[in-house]
């Protein structure tokens, strides 16, 4: 499957709505089987790894709501706010690559 501008901005809610909705066998089905995520606290980590991170830290979290999503070809930046369950906010902005109309990587960089 070709990825488009549509189906980018698609699969981008979609893992932010799983996420949300602790849907792990959605949330690992929309990345690809060598996928690889960093941030400044996750140095490369691979799918299963991303997984047992996103279980651990979800609880945390009452809402994440897209901003934003710049996309093109097979690449997009989206810009999200996320309220934490304790009152405090933050803004973050993630880099997609898709292959395949799955998630091959995810780079974080850290807003606030």
């Amino acid at each position: 499957m070709e990825n488009n501008k549509s189906d980018i901005a698609e699969v981008i809610r979609k893992y932010f709505e799983v996420y949300m909705e602790k849907d792990w066998d959605t949330f690992g089905e929309l990345l690809s089987d060598d996928f690889v995520f960093s941030s400044p606290k996750d140095d490369y980590i691979n799918k299963e790894e991303h997984l047992k991170s996103c279980m651990f830290h979800s609880s945390k979290f009452k809402s994440i709501g897209v901003e934003k999503i710049f996309d093109e070809g097979s690449e997009a930046f989206v810009r999200y706010k996320a309220e934490m369950n304790g009152g405090n906010s933050f803004r973050n902005t993630e880099f997609f690559v898709m292959d395949n109309g799955k998630i091959k990587s995810i780079d974080v960089y850290f807003g606030r």
